[in-house]
């Protein structure tokens, strides 16, 4: 009952801080806090040797073969932890959030509910439910309390993640009546669609699924929502946006596309592997060439999230750990230079990078972090975005080694706009302008941030055994 208790203390603490709101402003933030915190608990408890943890399954729709069916394995327990540490840093960074706090934690815990679902789900349907209760508070979190043009990005966020849930509603529909046509009774299960008979309709299914996690991912060129929709959230939106709902995408490629679809997926793997490549590249142009510093971010998210794409399709389980490795420093890195991007808005009322400069001697311990995160940001050793990116090349080099070299450039290109970045908004020389500095609680999250990118940089192997086991089922061993 572990995953159950997680997703009923997310979903009842969001309501209960909502509730509290009336009781006085700082009660929905402690009672969001702590609800994370408890089922950040109950995660803890969860890893194993890799194998199905704290499996739970009841009948829900018997009719149509839909069950509330829960487990979690060495593949999808990392991002559970991953999804409820963010959880925790988003909460940190909004404690000062005053418009409506209530609201706000209700629609923060119930995204990140949803989060862990997507994680956990082992029946379509089910897993379809949890993909939309991510994104409909996610939409409240940026139309709400997001920046100047809020609704503008809301509603273009909206209208892709939706238009790619329907697309997925009706692929996974279309999933479940293919496999039942041999005489078999209808099923929405995870494990009895897989190997099912699908014949010609095989391509056309799994272009739906595709599609649908790509435009999640984001892979070009789907991607044009995310840069909107990053610019334009609130910080701990933007945190959970880049370090937990990304990777619902690429989790989403692993878990159902290739197994659910293997002859498919393996016979088209060279395109989805350009396609990587192409994000990689272009994610990386794109970041160098822009002023406003969330939107710069953002670019360089759709570059780290290319080497995903192109190691799940590299059909290999080095890949496939280069890509668990690549998400999850992902979510520490990115989500840290959102903090930053955050930080250097509230005190400057400015995220054009035209308007910085000279921040070194001004805030030394922001401008620390900031050149932190940014050199991780390029794939410095030691760093683990450096580890997820060299193991994602090294594995994606055995399927193709063209696009593999090709891919490795944006190695270069991210060193490019990361030292631009650090040039433009912290060096030269200083402005007449008074900044206050990181408090104690920014700098504890930025630490702890850090800390864990340095840990999956240097020992990453528990990440790697842990994921061990559904990464050699995956490839058929």
């Amino acid at each position: 009952m572990t995953l159950a208790a997680i997703l009923l203390v997310l979903l009842g603490g969001g309501t209960l801080a909502w509730w509290s709101e009336g009781h006085g402003r700082h009660w929905p933030r402690r009672v969001g806090l702590g609800a994370v915190v408890v089922a950040l608990a109950f995660a803890l408890a969860l890893p194993g040797d890799g194998g199905w943890q704290s499996e739970l399954r009841l009948s829900w729709i018997p009719r149509f073969g839909i069950t509330l069916h829960l487990a979690a394995d060495g593949l999808s327990i990392p991002l559970i932890l991953l999804s409820l540490v963010l959880g925790v840093v988003a909460l940190l960074v909004a404690w000062e959030v005053r418009e409506r706090p209530g609201f706000f934690q209700f629609n923060l815990l119930w995204s990140l509910a949803g989060m862990v679902g997507v994680f956990a789900a082992l029946d379509l349907f089910l897993f379809f439910v949890f993909w939309e209760v991510m994104l409909v508070p996610m939409y409240f979190l940026i139309a709400l309390w997001g920046h100047e043009q809020r609704q503008r990005a809301g509603t273009k966020f909206f209208v892709f993640t939706q238009a790619s849930g329907l697309l997925l509603l009706t692929a996974i529909v279309a999933l479940a009546l293919a496999a039942a046509e041999g005489g078999e009774a209808i099923s929405f299960g995870y494990f009895d669609l897989l190997g099912a008979p699908l014949g010609a309709a095989a391509p056309w299914i799994a272009a739906g699924f595709i599609a649908a996690f790509l435009v999640k991912l984001p892979a070009v060129p789907l991607h044009t929502w995310l840069p909107d929709a990053h610019t334009q959230a609130p910080t701990a939106g933007s945190v959970l946006l880049a370090g937990v709902l990304l990777k619902t995408g690429g989790y989403a490629l692993l878990r159902f596309v290739l197994p659910l679809f293997p002859e498919t997926t393996l016979a088209a793997a060279p395109y989805f592997m350009g396609l990587g490549a192409v994000g990689i590249i272009y994610g990386a142009v794109l970041a160098f060439a822009q002023q406003d510093v969330k939107r710069l971010v953002a670019y360089t998210s759709v570059s780290h999230m290319g080497f995903v794409l192109l190691a799940v399709f590299a059909w290999n389980v080095t890949a496939w750990q280069g890509a668990l490795l690549q998400m999850l420093a992902h979510g520490f890195a990115t989500g840290a230079l959102f903090v930053i991007a955050g930080a250097l808005q509230e005190r400057m009322h400015s995220r054009d990078l035209r308007t910085m400069g000279g921040l070194a001697a001004q805030v030394p311990r922001l401008v620390a972090f900031g050149m932190f995160f940014a050199v991780a940001a390029f794939g410095l050793p030691g760093m683990g975005t450096f580890l997820g990116e060299f193991v994602s090349l090294l594995g994606a080099f055995q399927a193709n080694r063209v696009i593999a070299a090709v891919s490795a450039t944006g190695m270069v290109l991210s060193a490019i706009y990361a030292l631009a970045l650090v040039q433009r908004a912290f060096h030269g020389p200083p402005q007449e302008r008074a900044l206050h500095d990181l408090g104690r609680r920014e700098v504890g999250v930025l630490a702890f941030m850090a800390i864990g990118l340095l840990w999956l940089g240097i020992a990453p192997q528990p990440v790697l055994d842990l994921a061990a086991l559904p990464l050699r089922t995956l490839a058929g061993g």
